[in-house]
């Protein structure tokens, strides 16, 4: 390994990626980060101090470039979704990274897969865990030194594993469930995740060998029922009445996660097949290649303090809603010349107010999650459940953090797809709808020392039904959007006047 080995690391943008890599930074690494757009990665606090490189798993030609004189790579990518052909799709990514990284030269892979239990066939895995083993064989079949760590319930703020349980435990003081609640599960801190990846990058060569699969998790098995009652415990709550019953397929336990939890059933569904398997560490071997952290691992108590200080401190600094939700519009907003001669509907509407800018924009920057939309809350909320009863993933992602937004975030079912903080920012639907939509907020100082705000919803339909969904709901925006222009600047108002009268205050 060089003296400031290189490290790659995918699924920077991803839930565990992102926390990953200011820890190799703080290790001495020189960190470069692999996006299909890397402008995605621009607002995190590590953005200026790694290179980011413009690549996809999925398109061969993009990796051998990415990958040239990196030491270290990182493959964390995973997908949460049972659609068809996951696995297949799965495969042939890991192929294409474990061929471009032969041929680069790198020196070593790591990969975060997925615990299974050695004593079951391949066949009988839930296709999630079964598409992790079959990851991890394509990459040590490569050639290259791969360590292949592998974790059952990740325990962190905004995990998703984490989200699941706070939800389910908080919101259900007693529940029918399935039978996986009395599954044997070994969880782990992100913490340590993050300590065992960061150390199978830096441990010499003579300990990787040609690599491995190594189990790592906490120093505690508990069955889920177990954990949903130490959690009530340490929130405060009162004891949860918890009767399993054997009639919840996946399928409908998946659907039942996703109304009751922000965790679509589209992600519950692979995690939950996944539980009807024990997941408990096969041996202590991870620690011939890295030993445990100094301070010992954490306990899962500690760890949900951890995390639900994080939450309650709004300091969750990545969350499972990070990486894009399989099936949702990614197009991004084109230029409007662009659209000529075709179907672009918009709603435009625009304001000018005697308040500055900035007062303007943090109004603009506080919208949704648990601020709201500013307008008819009914109307947002029956849309949520509208989306949700379709497979979507509704309103209840809310927002990483209440009061700053950055490129990639998601806003309850928008995602934040152009930032440029105290002028603009342009959301993208993700909720299920007959073509793609945005909604813009623009904030502008005007010439008089008045504050421009201008707000457009824009609407591209897919076939008639997309042309018939515009017009079914176009009566009802003067209300929603109309309401939301009102009310963000009589926020932004209240806000000026509440600023104004501490300062005098203060004076």
């Amino acid at each position: 390994m060089n003296p400031e080995p290189t490290a790659l690391v995918t699924g920077a943008s991803g839930y565990i990626g992102g926390r990953l890599v200011p820890e190799l930074l703080a290790s001495g690494f020189d960190v470069r980060c692999l996006a299909r757009d890397p402008d995605r990665l621009r607002d995190h606090a590590w953005a200026e101090r790694v290179r980011q490189v413009r690549g996809d798993v999925l398109a061969p030609q993009t990796l051998r470039p990415a990958l040239e004189g990196v030491d270290v790579a990182f493959y964390l990518i995973h997908s949460l979704t049972t659609g068809e052909g996951f696995e297949r799709t799965e495969e042939r990514a890991a192929r294409n990274f474990a061929t471009a990284a032969r041929d680069a030269g790198v020196s070593r892979i790591v990969y975060l897969g997925g615990m299974a239990p050695a004593d079951t066939p391949l066949a009988e895995l839930s296709p999630h865990l079964r598409s992790r083993v079959r990851v991890g064989r394509v990459l040590r079949a490569s050639g290259i030194p791969t360590v292949e760590l592998r974790a059952a319930v990740v325990i962190g703020s905004g995990s998703a594993s984490f989200e699941m349980l706070r939800y389910l435990t908080e919101r259900l003081p007693a529940m029918v469930t399935p039978r996986w609640v009395g599954t044997r599960i070994q969880p782990i801190a992100v913490r340590d995740v993050l300590h065992y990846l960061v150390g199978a990058a830096a441990a010499p060569d003579s300990a990787v060998g040609a690599g491995g699969v190594f189990d790592i998790g906490g120093p505690d098995v508990l069955t889920y029922r177990e954990m949903m009652l130490r959690y009530a415990g340490l929130a405060g709550l009162p004891r949860r009445l918890i009767l399993p019953v054997p009639v919840l397929t996946p399928g409908l336990s998946s659907h039942w996660i996703g109304a009751v939890t922000p965790v679509p059933a589209s992600i519950a569904r692979p995690l939950v097949e996944s539980l009807r398997h024990e997941v408990v560490c096969a041996g202590r071997r991870v620690t011939e290649l890295v030993p445990d952290p100094p301070e010992g691992l954490l306990g899962f108590d500690e760890a949900v303090r951890l995390a639900r200080t994080r939450v309650q401190e709004a300091n969750v600094t990545t969350r499972w809603s990070s990486a894009s939700v399989h099936g949702a519009p990614s197009d991004p907003l084109p230029t409007d010349p662009a659209w000529a001669g075709g179907s672009l509907y918009r709603d435009i509407r625009e304001a000018e107010v005697d308040v500055a800018p900035e007062r303007v924009w943090r109004a603009v920057e506080a919208i949704g999650g648990q601020t709201g939309w500013y307008s008819f809350p009914l109307a947002w909320a029956v849309r949520g459940w509208l989306d949700r009863m379709v497979g979507g993933i509704g309103l209840r992602r809310g927002r990483r953090d209440p009061e700053t937004l950055r490129l990639g975030d998601t806003l309850d079912f928008w995602r934040v797809e152009a930032l440029e903080r105290g002028h603009l920012l342009r959301l993208r639907a993700e909720m299920k709808l007959p073509g793609l939509a945005w909604l813009e907020m623009w904030v502008e100082p005007t010439a008089d020392g008045r504050t421009s705000y201008r707000q457009r919803a824009l609407f591209f339909p897919h076939g008639l039904f997309g042309h018939l969904y515009w017009w079914a709901v176009a009566p009802f925006h003067a209300v929603v959007f109309g309401g939301m222009l009102r009310n963000l600047l009589r926020a932004a108002k209240e806000d000026s006047g509440s600023a104004s009268r501490g300062s005098a205050a203060s004076g």
